[in-house]
C-alpha cells in the first residue's frame, strides 16, 4: 500500500492543507498515522475515506453530521441501517434541491426568451417595475 504526505493527500483529494488538517483534528479521518517526526501520513484507504467525506460535505452534511457518520462507520457492519437512513435523507434533500434548481432554470430560460423576443421586435417590452409606458 502506498503512503502519502499531507501535501500529496491534499493534491489527491483537492483539499487545502488547512482543511485536511481541520478534518484530521476533528476526528473525521480517524486512522491517520504519524511518522517519527510527528508528520501525518495517509494510505490509499485514507484517501478514499477523505474523498467520501468530501462527497458528504457536498451533499450538505455539516461537521457534526459527518462526525456521527464517521462514528457509525467505525462501528462496522452493524451500523449500516443507520448509515443508509442518513444517506437516504441526504438523497431526498438533494433531489428537492435539484427540483428547485430546475424551476430556477425554467425562469431564466423564460426571461431569456422574452428578452430575445423584445430585442428582435417580436413582442413589446413590459416591466413589472416600470410604468406601463415603458417601451424604449
Amino acid at each position: 500500500m502506498k503512503i502519502y504526505t499531507m501535501k500529496q493527500a491534499c493534491e489527491l483529494t483537492g483539499m487545502t492543507y488547512q482543511g485536511l488538517k481541520f478534518y484530521c483534528n476533528e476526528g473525521l479521518v480517524p486512522n491517520v498515522k504519524r511518522l517519527i517526526n510527528n508528520h501525518r501520513y495517509f494510505d490509499d484507504r485514507d484517501i478514499a475515506w477523505i474523498k467520501s467525506l468530501l462527497c458528504l460535505r457536498d451533499c450538505g452534511m455539516g461537521i457534526k453530521e459527518m462526525k456521527e457518520y464517521t462514528r457509525l462507520c467505525l462501528m462496522g457492519q452493524s451500523s449500516i441501517p443507520e448509515r443508509k437512513t442518513i444517506l437516504q435523507a441526504k438523497r431526498e434533500s438533494i433531489l428537492k434541491h435539484i427540483e428547485e434548481l430546475n424551476e430556477t432554470l425554467k425562469f431564466i430560460d423564460t426571461k431569456e426568451k422574452f428578452y430575445d423576443d423584445v430585442l428582435e421586435g417580436k413582442r413589446e417590452y413590459v416591466s413589472n417595475l416600470l410604468p406601463c409606458s415603458c417601451r424604449k
